[in-house]
């Protein structure tokens, strides 16, 4: 297993292996937009807790912008007592990343992930995200000015815009660049998540990371979906150092469960309960958020049981949580009804 270049990572690393007293892959969830924020990283955290989580992706610009500073305050609230998350951060302009940082470092912030792979339209057109793999001088620039503010600064990508064949030249080059992580969604831009995660590249970029930077933590991400896969994983391609979960949480949200077992419907509407709860907090403190990004939570919870799409169908015409309750309440006396009546007969 790889020595991090940080303390910070090692801090990870160490408390992977702590789980099992044996050398293990660290396991984080990814950043995802309007998924990853205080709420939905403390219902993971209650669930079955992760090594380490990301924010969602936020402008560097705007994060000290004195007019847009306020809009992505959300997007990187920490509350009191949560596990302080690693803030991800995208654009193309050096000095963005500097104030950025600046400001990250201030709020108590203690590592940065510069995203170098998100394939939407509107970043691509704004030269961030994935667009960086084709602009590697800027990619280069970016790092090097994100690393003056003294925080660890990792990075996550594709293995290419369009090529297959990219990752050649653009994942040794990004190790050259002495960046803590290097985390490898294993799709092009191009593909994005419609053909299967290409496995079959893990061991070419292991050995790219040991020739040219040993002390780069390795992290792969794509079609993992728990724990037990990502150990999978990690079992066939020695040298991965991290395991990193996405759109696996939306299918379990008990995906980083250590010792995986079956969770009851009851155990499913406690986490969602749980959401409500936080959610209606996070909006005392931060001001109004938007209800119906919430609705896609949902489909998490009320799943693989019967009448759950009609309950599913019930809870998408809700608009407040309030509602969410009341519908929730109705439901459960209607199915511990059904229960009795099953139990009678």
């Amino acid at each position: 297993m790889t020595k991090a270049k940080s303390e910070y990572w090692q801090n990870i690393v160490d408390r992977a292996n702590s789980h099992t007293g044996k050398q293990v892959p660290f396991f984080t969830l990814a950043p995802m937009e309007a998924v990853t924020d205080t709420v939905f990283r403390r219902v993971v955290d209650y669930a079955a807790a992760p090594d380490a989580y990301y924010t969602e992706f936020v402008n560097a610009r705007s994060i000290a912008h004195p007019k847009a500073k306020f809009s992505v305050q959300g997007r990187l609230a920490v509350v009191e007592h949560e596990k302080l998350p690693i803030a991800q951060i995208w654009g193309n302009r050096p000095e963005d990343f500097v104030t950025a940082i600046e400001e990250l470092k201030k709020d108590g912030y203690q590592a940065i992930d510069i995203n170098m792979g998100c394939p939407d339209g509107t970043v691509i057109k704004n030269a961030g995200g994935s667009d960086l793999i084709r602009h590697p001088h800027d990619a280069a620039a970016i790092i090097q000015a994100a690393k003056t503010i003294g925080l660890p600064v990792s990075v996550k990508t594709r293995i290419g815009f369009n090529e297959l064949e990219t990752y050649k030249r653009w994942l040794p080059f990004l190790l050259q660049q002495d960046i803590q992580v290097l985390t490898v969604h294993l799709r092009t831009r191009k593909e994005q998540s419609k053909v299967p995660a290409h496995y079959e590249l893990i061991d070419d970029i292991l050995a790219m990371r040991d020739t040219i930077s040993p002390q780069t933590l390795i992290q792969f991400n794509g079609d993992i979906k728990d724990r037990q896969a990502g150990l999978a994983l990690a079992e066939s391609h020695p040298g991965i150092d991290g395991i990193m979960i996405g759109r696996g949480i939306f299918e379990n949200p008990w995906a980083f469960e250590l010792n995986p077992q079956p969770h009851s419907l009851d155990e499913a509407l406690e986490l969602l309960n749980l959401q409500l709860d936080l959610h209606d907090e996070v909006t005392n403190l931060y001001g109004p958020r938007h209800f119906q990004k919430l609705k896609r939570f949902f489909k998490i919870y009320v799943r693989s049981f019967s009448y759950a799409s009609d309950l599913r169908l019930a809870l998408m015409e809700t608009q407040s949580t309030t509602d969410v309750r009341k519908v929730l309440a109705e439901f459960d006396a209607q199915w511990q009804a059904h229960k009795v009546q099953q139990a009678a007969n």
